[in-house]
């Protein structure tokens, strides 16, 4: 019998990337689990090994580390463990503005968010050419879309450089088995803002602006493997990012900025 694929998931250990994971199980996939939360992803292995029969291996990984994407690859090679599918989900939120964060936090945020999913998906796509199959996912965002927000500055940056390398890998993936998406909701029910400190405000949001994890994981592997490059979660999503793609730049801005006067509060997320 045909051995299962396996997929590597990045910040496994709650919101999204839990989301993911358990999906993934349920459609037969053997798992990497990789977070710096140990104990949650322990419990969440043993959970979907006892549940969905599949291979659920734990890599504690702290993506900050620079050399963080190479040992993990490098450990995965030793064991010799191919990956199938590339969840790049890991990420937070640094608020504040700017200049009030010291850089090794913006630092940390970039490799995290941007270097990290760039380097895993480098070290990983040769060997997914090679086998004719490969599905690359990488969460981004609404934020995206849209105008960046003072008070996140690197946020929007970050989800956009994500949705433009989503496409490029998509293209040069053309023909190889090898499908590249970027996945990107919007508000969604998570600790990422209980972490920033923002869940009373936008507990304020009103309900049709929400989605669930599991709705978000569920139709992000189901745009991978459509082989759909960019895939924005919910109508109203779709609708927020049509509205901005037609506003003037200026007209946009400012509606960002007003929006963005409600949402101010602490440190790391996601």
């Amino acid at each position: 019998m045909a051995s299962k694929r396996r997929a590597l998931v990045t910040g496994a250990s709650a919101g999204i990337g839990e989301a993911f994971a358990r999906e993934l199980a349920k459609r037969g996939h053997d798992l990497v689990l990789t977070a710096r939360r140990a104990d949650r992803l322990e419990k969440l292995a043993t959970e979907l090994r006892d549940s969905y029969g599949v291979e659920a291996i734990v890599a504690p990984l702290d993506l900050a580390r620079t050399d963080g994407p190479e040992a993990l690859v490098a450990a995965l090679d030793a064991q010799g463990l191919t990956i199938d599918v590339l969840i790049n989900n890991a990420g937070y939120g640094v608020t504040g503005y700017f200049e009030e964060q010291p850089w090794t936090a913006h630092a940390a945020f970039i490799q995290v968010l941007m270097t990290a999913p760039t380097e895993l998906a480098w070290r990983l796509l040769p060997g997914m050419k090679a086998r004719g199959y490969g599905r690359i996912v990488n969460v981004a965002s609404l934020a995206g879309h849209v105008p960046g927000s003072a008070g996140h500055t690197l946020y929007a940056a970050s989800k956009a450089y994500m949705i433009k390398f989503s496409q490029s890998l998509a293209l040069e993936g053309k023909g190889t088995g090898v499908h590249a998406t970027a996945v990107c909701p919007g508000f969604t029910y998570s600790e990422f803002h209980d972490v920033t400190g923002s869940r009373e405000l936008v507990s304020k949001m009103p309900s049709y602006l929400w989605m669930d994890a599991a709705t978000v994981a569920r139709q992000g592997l189901d745009a991978v493997d459509s082989g759909t490059a960019v895939y924005v979660n919910g109508w109203v999503n779709r609708v927020i990012k049509a509205l901005f793609k037609l506003l003037p730049d200026g007209v946009a801005l400012a509606m960002v900025e007003r929006q963005g006067r409600r949402f101010r509060a602490g440190p790391r997320g996601h």
